[in-house]
């Protein structure tokens, strides 16, 4: 979709981008696509969606790539910038009939180089759980729409959890199941656990233990995505009726809402210390929630359509003390002195002394991009004068950092959710070292020794309610602690609400009467974010955004996934050592005046 007067160079496919940080270049190598390229035919087609693993291999190419296009489900090495992909050589391809994939997520916890574990969700409502390294299945969830019939939206696997894992459905249910029970050969029952404005959750009935564990009902309409935060204790949730709910995921309690300008909230995501949530929907807008402050703390305008997805940059979150004397030198100077690695131990120090009395002023900026139906990538930037508009603004100059991971390397001793022993703090507090992101590569740490125990297993056979209090580093500990006794009982709930299924709050909210509240605060009441970069990089709608720490990829509907390499991740010397002397010299000037 070209903008008003736009004209030949609007409807430009880009194959680069410039920003502050240097030039972000299309790997045109690095593509991946079905092998055999086949008519694209968008109806009735789901999004196309990429899930990344890292397998730990020896060898140091350990990533792995999986994505779906149309009935189609693959699973290749991703090389990334390093390689060229080899289209001809996945590692597993599925075909299914009756049903299409419509998402996925690996299990960071468990991944090796000899198995994998891979949640799949369809369209009919079944959630499959594979191994594309063993080219297994392991179990079918909801094989026979006994559950729920619709069209599964997301799927995760619960953080610091090897068996636990949440999906969420077209019909506005979220699902609880283990991988260690079956579902049952008859519709489950359920009983009301808690309830809420515009939520429900309900515990599932039965003589012995069988999925779901539970059931929430969330909001009117589809319930089109959800997102852990970094600590794994909050849930965001976002719906075709415009709110985003978060929820204390243990305790099943409502922390915060928010509603969209207009029309369906359709991705969300936390900044990297789980301090902020970002949103994207019908309304075009990406709109910046504060998770300390339960409120609306700006919105970005620069989509021409829907907004698909909204992720975080956590390798270009920059953090600069203000220091007395200024930084003088270039800024290849200044890379030289921040970017080793140990900036990545103390960008997560540096976040939570802001809250510090005795600490010095600190400059933040969090990088974040979006895509949506308009087939255009957007980057943005929140800084302090945004986050903090009531502070004087530090004098420290802000550089972002592109080259290094914020997480610490292995072995460091840097803490992790994923592993034991390191207590997680609350969002709002002070700041939590970020979890491997759902969609994107896990963070070395999360395979530290005695990190990997199994989750608990009785915990909900004992009955639900003493699951709701237990917290994440309970859920991995209590795997091991097997209980045979399968109590049902729930004390703490009357009998009398077995008869309350469905029974949620459906107070219609009239959007007339939220608009101008500091539910939904009108445009101009917030500030108005405008992006670094808006650049058209398909032909058709963009479904997916992810940030590595050497590049970030991005697909389209076409079932393209393009890989764009960071500033100075690609070395062009590779690239010219098979040509003359004149073709090296002519394509060096070219590539100088690109960088220009």
């Amino acid at each position: 979709m070209a903008a008003e007067g736009g004209g030949k160079e609007m409807n430009e496919i880009k194959t680069q981008f410039t920003t502050r940080e240097g030039l972000y270049k299309l790997l045109s190598h690095s593509e991946y696509s079905r092998p055999n390229r086949v008519p694209f035919n968008s109806q009735g087609s789901n999004p196309v969606r990429v899930s990344f693993v890292n397998v730990n291999d020896q060898s140091g190419n350990g990533d792995r790539l999986c994505f779906n296009v149309g009935r189609e489900l693959y699973f290749y090495i991703y090389k990334g910038v390093r390689k060229a992909a080899d289209l001809s050589k996945p590692i597993d391809k599925r075909i299914y009939k009756g049903t299409q994939p419509t998402c996925h997520d690996f299990n960071h916890l468990t991944a090796t180089a000899e198995s994998v574990s891979l949640l799949v969700g369809f369209s009919a409502g079944q959630v499959q759980l594979i191994d594309p390294i063993k080219k297994e299945t392991s179990k079918l969830f909801n094989e026979e729409r006994l559950i729920d019939k619709s069209r599964v939206t997301c799927v995760k696997w619960v953080p610091g959890s090897e068996s636990l894992f949440l999906v969420a459905h077209s019909s506005g249910n979220m699902y609880l199941y283990n991988v260690e029970h079956t579902c049952g050969t008859t519709a489950p029952h359920y009983q009301l656990l808690k309830q809420g404005e515009n939520f429900a959750v309900h515990t599932c009935k039965s003589k012995s233990t069988r999925n779901p564990l539970l059931k929430w009902t969330v909001g009117e309409g589809a319930l089109n995505e959800f997102a852990f935060s970094p600590d794994g204790k909050f849930l965001a949730c976002v719906s075709q009726d415009g709110f985003l709910r978060v929820f204390n995921f243990d305790s099943v309690e409502l922390h915060g809402t928010m509603k969209s300008y207009f029309g369906g909230l359709l991705c969300v995501c936390w900044s990297p210390d789980g301090k902020y949530i970002v949103t994207g929907g019908e309304d075009d807008l990406v709109t910046v929630w504060s998770f300390v402050d339960c409120r609306v703390i700006a919105r970005g305008h620069g989509h021409k359509s829907w907004v698909s997805v909204v992720a975080f940059d956590p390798y270009t979150t920059s953090v600069e003390e203000s220091d007395p004397m200024e930084f003088s030198g270039s800024d290849e100077d200044f890379q030289d002195l921040h970017f080793g690695r140990d900036r990545a131990n103390s960008t997560q120090s540096r976040l939570s002394k802001r809250n510090s009395t005795d600490s010095r002023p600190v400059s933040v900026t969090y990088r974040f991009g979006s895509v949506g139906q308009d087939t255009q990538l957007c980057l943005w930037d929140l800084t302090e004068d945004i986050l903090f508009p009531h502070q004087p603004l530090s004098r420290a100059r802000t550089h972002t950092n592109v080259m290094n991971a914020t997480s610490p390397p292995a072995g460091s001793g840097g803490t992790n959710p994923g592993s034991n022993g390191n207590s997680i703090t609350t969002p709002g507090n002070s700041v939590p070292p970020p979890l491997p992101r759902s969609n994107s590569l896990p963070h070395s740490a999360v395979s530290n020794a005695g990190s990997k125990s199994s989750v608990m297993d009785g915990a909900i056979a004992s009955g639900v309610s003493k699951f709701a209090t237990l917290s994440l580093h309970d859920r991995k500990e209590r795997h091991h602690e097997k209980d045979h006794k399968r109590n049902h009982s729930m004390g703490h709930i009357s009998s009398k609400s077995s008869d309350k299924l469905n029974l949620v709050t459906k107070t219609k909210t009239d959007p007339a009467k939220t608009l101008g509240t500091p539910l939904c605060p009108r445009m101009e009441d917030v500030p108005l974010l405008e992006p670094l970069i808006c650049k058209k990089i398909a032909h058709e709608r963009l479904t997916v955004l992810i940030f590595l720490e050497d590049c970030i990829v991005t697909a389209c509907q076409e079932g393209f996934i393009c890989t764009w390499a960071r500033p100075g991740k690609v070395d062009t010397s590779k690239l010219l050592s098979g040509c003359n002397l004149l073709t090296r010299k002519t394509f060096q000037l070219l590539l100088d005046l690109i960088d220009l």
